[in-house]
Formats: C-alpha cells, sequence, structure tokens
C-alpha cells in the first residue's frame, strides 16, 4: 500500500467510526451503506459522488475501511447496490437499468467489493433493481431474482442480511402491484 491509501483507509474508517456514532445517538442500528458501485459510466444519473471512485480495488478498500468503522462502533453496514449499478445510464427509481457486461467484466469490476466485504464480515447487503442477463436471463429484476440472491450467497459466500431497494421505485413498482413485488422479493 501506498501512504495515499494507508491515510484513505484511515479517512474512511474514521468517516464510517464517525458515521455509527450519529446513529447511534438517533437509535439507528444499520446504515444503508457503503455505496459500493464502481462508478465506470460517466452518464450515470444516480451513482456519481455516492461511490468512492471508478477503480475497483479503490473502491473496495475505502469500502471495507467505511464498514469497519461502522460495524466496530455497534452500527450494521449494509453494502449496495448488489450486483452494481455504477455502469448503469439510467436511474432504478425511474425505470430498470440494464447491466449488459458478461460474468468475467462483473467479477472484475462490479464485484470486487461484495467478495472481500461478505468475507470480512459485512452485516447486510442491499440488491438493486437493475436487469443482469449474465445473472438471470429472465430479464427479472436482480432484486426479485432467485439465481441473483443465490449466486450473493452462494458464489460470493455472502451470509448476512438481504435487502431489497426501495420496492416503490419504478424499476419493480409499474411491473407488479403493491404486495405481489414485496412477496416476490421475499421468495427470492
Amino acid at each position: 500500500l501506498t501512504v495515499g491509501a494507508i491515510d484513505d483507509s484511515i479517512w474512511a474508517y474514521r468517516y464510517g467510526e464517525a458515521i455509527a456514532q450519529q446513529c447511534k445517538r438517533l437509535g439507528v442500528q444499520i446504515n444503508f451503506a457503503p455505496v459500493v458501485d464502481i462508478n465506470t459510466n460517466p452518464n450515470n444519473p444516480i451513482i456519481n459522488a455516492r461511490s468512492f471512485g471508478e477503480n475497483p480495488q479503490r473502491v473496495t478498500r475505502l469500502s471495507a475501511a467505511f464498514m469497519r468503522g461502522m460495524q466496530d462502533n455497534g452500527v450494521m453496514a449494509c453494502a449496495k447496490h448488489f450486483p452494481g449499478h455504477g455502469d448503469t445510464d439510467q436511474d432504478s427509481h425511474k425505470t430498470l437499468p440494464t447491466v449488459g457486461h458478461n460474468m468475467q467484466r462483473l467479477e472484475e469490476v462490479e464485484l470486487v467489493p461484495y467478495r472481500t466485504l461478505a468475507n470480512s464480515g459485512l452485516g447486510a447487503a442491499m440488491v438493486a433493481h437493475l436487469n443482469v442477463p449474465a445473472m438471470d436471463a429472465s430479464g427479472t429484476s436482480t432484486s426479485l431474482s432467485k439465481p441473483t440472491i443465490n449466486f450473493l450467497k452462494q458464489n460470493i459466500g455472502f451470509d448476512g442480511l438481504v435487502f431489497t431497494d426501495a420496492l416503490n421505485m419504478k424499476a419493480v413498482s409499474e411491473q407488479f402491484t403493491p404486495g405481489e413485488v414485496d412477496l416476490k422479493a421475499l421468495l427470492a
């Protein structure tokens, strides 16, 4: 590691620690952070500055330090947006974006933080509303997809809590009625 990398990791840990302290003051026990999306698409309308950047290793290093800072201080971290919302040009609040990469690319970029954090004690992960044909060719949103959730648990090795992104987002709410979308997410 370079000196800059060490300083960045210390900063990210302390940032997570400070966020945890504020959460605990409010009685919050889980924070839906960090955003571990790799911000590789300059036309992405939703991730942008929410990400730790464009480099999978840097995003992973800073996300892991942030996660440890929160969880070492009693607040569960929730990495999002699985399997990766960084290379989209649409907002899942408005429509169902597609991530058309093959599994090799997903493994080399989008999934890198999840593998590291899952092996480092991550408490929770949030599944995004995305169409990722490499994970589920049916066109089902990843948040409602059994193959995607199984991949997270079995292939990534994640054994914590799994959340979906908000079920009132148009990516899924325009396809299913309230109650129906909730059941599909639960079954996945």
